[in-house]
């Protein structure tokens, strides 16, 4: 039976909004702690750095899995539950490539961080601070399409100055890395991070079709 009509008077359960927000505010510390691990990282500290960045990790699956139990016993949800999953599984995406980077890091020591890593990070940062514009206006989509559609072009955007960076880092690193030991180590960090931006964007892409649906 329709009931679109039933769902138009019927409340919709708003705690989906700060646990997608939470999941915001690790991907954020995430960043932050590999940006400095970048930064300040040693062979004796990347335990350490990798530790705090798997803590992150963590809190981010607890989060996500708290959505999954909400969506299971929630009668009506703002959005459809299959995005609202699909959201918050890709966003926790993002913090898993992070830490997947740190654990590389931690894993094989490199002499040296990988050229444009820090780069790489702070977009992770930017896209992570861009996202947290556009979930928090998620509550008020109708009002706020505009303003939502122009974050995840920021996003789009941020993407593709990753992709350049990384395709720059490729052919320095085959051109000037004679350590193949080396080279695979940096450019098994470096790819981590590129995915991390890449799915960024996928989160962009995700509340697009959140926008053509609801607003």
């Amino acid at each position: 039976m329709d009931n679109t009509f039933f769902k138009k008077f019927t409340p919709k359960e708003p705690k989906f909004f700060p646990l997608l927000k939470g999941i915001v505010e690790v991907m954020k510390n995430a960043s932050d702690l590999m940006i400095e691990f970048i930064d300040k990282g040693t062979a004796e500290n990347s335990e350490d750095f990798y530790n705090k960045i798997k803590t992150e990790e963590r809190k981010g699956d607890a989060l996500s899995n708290k959505i999954f139990d909400e969506l299971n016993t929630t009668f009506i949800t703002p959005f459809d539950r299959e995005d609202i999953h699909h959201l918050a599984t890709r966003m926790d995406d993002v913090t898993d490539f992070i830490n997947s980077a740190a654990k590389r890091i931690f894993l094989y020591k490199p002499k040296q961080m990988p050229p444009g890593a820090k780069e790489l990070a702070i977009i992770i940062k930017e896209g992570a601070l861009t996202l947290e514009k556009a979930i928090n206006e998620l509550d008020i989509l109708k009002k706020s399409r505009k303003r939502v559609s122009e974050y995840c072009a920021e996003l789009h955007v941020l993407e593709n100055k990753a992709d350049d960076i990384f395709n720059q880092f490729l052919i320095n690193l085959f051109e000037n890395q004679h350590d193949s030991v080396e080279l695979i180590k940096q450019k098994e960090i470096m790819y981590e991070l590129e995915k991390a931006t890449d799915t960024t964007e996928s989160v962009g892409k995700i509340i697009k079709t959140i926008i053509v649906k609801y607003a």
